[in-house]
């Protein structure tokens, strides 16, 4: 006797993100979710906030769909409803992991750390390559079978090396560039090109202690935080908006060279936070601020 056979397991709807912004005024959130519902679309997690002092209105959906409502269609007839209310707005598949590009110099904790989180899945981004203006770290990357690009900076040669730069993230198709203490400064060319793409991660005692060893002239005014701040890059240097930022209490009795540890892993750990938001498309810019649905 043949035994049944057991249905075929029913596939997964995909899932998709939406995020928007635009002026704020009633009926965005129905019209949203009015347009999922129409679309036979099911909303899996919303989050939305308005800004009375920008009159702005910010939102972050996270929806399945049936295999048959693809992302070309969904963006398509999403656009009416994006035009009607002037929205900026982007539409992903939520399971695509972002393509980014890394930049280091002489201090390897913070890329050590987002190699490490990557492979681990800690990360949903893929990296495509690692660039640096000193050849260091390449072993390091290599081992980890991503491609390492050394490109030195002068004063005469940084156009063309920041031209290489854009033309490998246009030739990778890379969505984020990170600075993981990449310690040249960018000029505003590039930083213009690369507006809200392109994620910087600094010490916190800036603008208190500037210039080198901030560490340790924290340590002669006696701090009781140390900190860090992840943040996107603009042309004014280290002034660009916040994404996340952590803190470690500390006493008298801490020397500098540790107060230098703490502030790498706190460097660490702020900078894979704020990669880790802005892959998941968590971050939305509002003017010299942020709002991050986390």
């Amino acid at each position: 006797m043949n035994e049944p056979q057991s249905a075929a397991p029913a596939q997964a709807p995909e899932q998709y993100v939406l995020t928007l912004s635009c002026p704020d005024k009633q009926g965005i959130v129905h019209a949203v979710s009015s347009y999922l519902f129409m679309t036979g679309c099911n909303i899996e997690d919303s989050q939305q906030f308005g800004d009375h002092d920008t009159g702005l209105f910010f939102m972050r959906v996270h929806f399945s769909a049936e295999q048959s409502v693809t992302l070309e269609k969904l963006r398509a007839s999403f656009a009416a409803i994006g035009d009607r209310f002037a929205m900026d707005w982007q539409m992903h598949a939520a399971e695509e992991k972002m393509r980014i590009v890394l930049m280091v110099s002489k201090f390897g904790h913070c890329l050590n750390d987002l190699l490490f989180r990557t492979r681990i899945g800690a990360l949903p981004v893929e990296i495509a390559a690692v660039v640096s203006n000193h050849p260091d770290f390449e072993e390091l990357v290599r081992s980890y079978g991503i491609p390492f690009h050394h490109l030195p900076v002068t004063r005469e040669n940084k156009p063309e090396a920041e031209a290489r730069l854009l033309e490998l993230v246009e030739d990778e198709g890379v969505e984020l560039v990170v600075l993981a203490r990449y310690m040249q400064v960018l000029s505003d060319d590039l930083c213009k090109a690369l507006s809200g793409r392109l994620i910087n991660i600094h010490h916190s005692f800036l603008p208190s202690f500037k210039g080198a060893k901030p560490y340790h002239q924290a340590h002669i005014r006696g701090v009781k935080l140390i900190g860090a701040t992840a943040h996107y890059v603009t042309a004014d240097l280290d002034e660009g908006p916040i994404i996340e930022q952590e803190v470690e209490r500390v006493g008298h009795w801490v020397t500098p060279d540790q107060l230098v540890a703490l502030g790498r892993d706190v460097e660490c750990q702020a900078l894979a936070r704020a990669v880790k938001w802005h892959s998941e498309r968590r971050v939305l810019l509002n003017g010299a601020r942020t709002v991050v649905f986390a």
